[in-house]
């Protein structure tokens, strides 16, 4: 399909093009306009029907919806931002140049610049931020046909009509009820009688990752936004609370990976802003395991003495790593599900330390078989007269670094969530950095107490 319409936007044949757009959903067709030639994108743009431009529009990327901006006539801009719901507007006006936002909200007419105001005037990360002011408000006094009168009449210019919400003169939020609701009873039936007042929403002020996670907890399609006073100032649709779960999403995966957070896609990122994304962590990490070498240099000649220890340090190290990292992850992620809170600190290092003794129990004893069997009889590689000493030393090491690192990867990421740091920076580079501290020093003291080192 994608190649057949790159053939008919290269043999200008548009007319032929309009038919086969039409019948692709947005989505779709935004995918096209990042394979078309720039010069075609305006052309393509201008031949596709209204209400389908404006919903194309907002599939597209910023870069690709600056370059159309520009491109447009003030009265195409007009008609444009005139079909786009006034959250997808918002969203728009926040990626672009301040240039190109003053001349959108030219564009638009007193009463809606004062609503973008508004809505630009929440926190980035809040629920006002994320939130329509197009909804279907009733009264409860409404009979079912006046309410199906009111959402003929304002429907067209709300972002979902299933959900109307009851309010009182001053707009406070009393009940829901849905079209579902409407249509199972009879014209006559007053709102009052038949809507929900078990009502849940969220604050102007809300963490939007918060209340996104709300459509997931109750399988709802949209959520009431009230402000202190408890009056519907808007709603956030499911469509939102997807994007933002994914931002999240995106956002912890990166700084789980030490780096810093990227407002854009891969490849619309530059080498340069993908270095300064990376280079920070990698620094700091590279910094923090220069104490690892000076532990291992503070040992060097005590090690002399005993060899077959230099072996086993990788292997220590590693899965200490790795056990912390697997617990850490298990705790963000719970975390961010709403699972765990700082009350249950005390829980989850119980159940961490229990998983801690039955993985260490499992490693170690097929570690100390390994060591025996292969590293020993087969291959010698511990001293002679010294061997199940050294053994026990490697396995002990390796037991007490499981635990330790279950430990330190699921307490870490719920104190920095106490004291207001991000869990997810507490992920895998920073919890295995710290780890190999702990596991050398624990391998040190047994090799010093054991076997004698002194």
């Amino acid at each position: 399909m994608d190649e057949k319409i790159l053939e008919l936007i290269e043999q200008k044949r548009f007319s032929e093009l309009k038919n086969l757009l039409s019948e692709m959903q947005p989505p779709d067709i935004a995918a096209i306009f990042e394979e078309a030639p720039e010069k075609d994108i305006p052309i393509i743009f201008r031949i596709l029907p209204k209400e389908l431009a404006a919903e194309v529009f907002v599939e597209m990327d910023s870069d690709m919806q600056q370059l159309l901006i520009e491109a447009f006539s003030d009265k195409e801009l007009h008609d444009v931002i005139d079909e786009l719901f006034l959250d997808d507007t918002v969203d728009i006006i926040d990626e672009m140049p301040a240039t190109v936002t003053k001349r959108i909200l030219r564009q638009t007419d007193s009463k809606t610049r004062q609503l973008i105001n508004q809505l630009l005037a929440y926190p980035d990360d809040s629920a006002g931020s994320i939130m329509t002011t197009e909804y279907v408000d009733l009264k409860k006094s409404m009979t079912v046909e006046k309410a199906f009168d009111r959402i003929r009449k304002i429907g067209i210019d709300s972002e979902t009509i299933y959900s109307c919400y009851v309010t009182d003169a001053g707009r406070h939020l009393l009940g829901i009820v849905s079209v579902k609701d409407l249509l199972l009873n009879s014209k006559d039936e007053i709102i009052g009688n038949i809507m929900d007042e078990n009502i849940i929403f969220a604050n102007t002020l809300d963490d939007k990752e918060l209340v996104a996670g709300l459509f997931e907890k109750y399988d709802i399609l949209a959520l009431p936004v009230v402000d202190k006073e408890e009056r519907l100032v808007g709603i956030v649709t499911v469509d939102d609370a997807i994007d933002v779960l994914q931002e999240e999403a995106t956002e912890d995966i990166e700084k789980m990976a030490a780096i810093l957070p990227s407002e854009h896609s891969y490849f619309k990122t530059t080498v340069f802003e993908t270095f300064k994304a990376r280079i920070p962590w990698l620094m700091l990490l590279m910094i923090s395991a220069t104490f690892t070498g000076a532990i291992i240099s503070s040992f060097e000649d005590k090690l002399k003495i005993f060899t077959a220890l230099i072996a086993f340090i990788p292997m220590l190290m590693d899965t200490g790593g790795n056990s912390g990292s697997q617990a850490s992850v298990t705790v963000i992620r719970a975390i961010s599900m709403g699972d765990i809170e700082f009350k249950d600190i005390l829980r989850v290092l119980w159940k961490e330390i229990r998983v801690a003794l039955f993985c260490a129990g499992t490693l170690v004893s097929i570690n100390f078989m390994k060591l025996f069997l292969i590293d020993n009889l087969m291959f010698h590689n511990f001293d002679v007269g010294k061997e199940v000493l050294e053994i026990c030393v490697v396995s002990a090491t390796l037991f007490c670094t499981i635990v330790v690192a279950k430990i330190i990867g699921c307490s870490l990421p719920i104190l920095a969530k106490k004291i207001g740091f991000d869990p997810a920076v507490m992920a895998s580079p920073l919890i295995t950095t710290i780890v190999d501290a702990i596991s050398l020093v624990i391998y040190f003291f047994m090799a010093s107490t054991f076997l004698g080192i002194a």
